[in-house]
């Protein structure tokens, strides 16, 4: 998909693509974002040699402790914007921060009092995750 008549800044060229199966295909990258995906994507700034290694998408960290409270007067050092950078690093590309109760509250209320905590989120131009609870 993509790719037709356009130019891209990076080509990771011939890896075995993760995508639903495995494909032996091109990736183009263009603003900092995967625009196109297929066999020959031809010239870029960048030209990435994967042959024989696995391509794969970013990766989901499903359980991750972000600003939590860990005990009395004391939280989790991450916030969202630092979270979000150490994930992108480490090329998770999205974070699902964990909602703990606290004191034998309901599941629930812990959840609404984590959405409307204020966060922060890594700048778009440091290139890494932006993320949400």
């Amino acid at each position: 998909w993509g790719g037709e008549g356009m130019s891209c800044d990076t080509v990771i060229r011939g890896g075995r693509v993760v995508a639903g199966e495995v494909v032996v295909a091109d990736v183009g990258i263009r603003k900092g974002r995967i625009a196109a995906l297929g066999a020959d994507l031809g010239p870029a700034g960048e030209v990435v040699d994967a042959t024989g290694l696995l391509v794969l998408p970013g990766g989901i960290d499903s359980h991750v402790h972000v600003s939590q409270p860990s005990g009395p007067g004391i939280e989790m050092a991450d916030d969202f914007a630092s979270a979000s950078a150490s994930a992108a690093a480490g090329g998770n590309t999205t974070i699902l921060p964990f909602c703990l109760p606290g004191g034998g509250g309901a599941r629930g209320c812990a959840l609404r009092s984590r959405r409307t905590r204020p966060r922060r989120t890594a700048p778009a131009s440091s290139n890494t995750a932006s993320t949400s609870s």
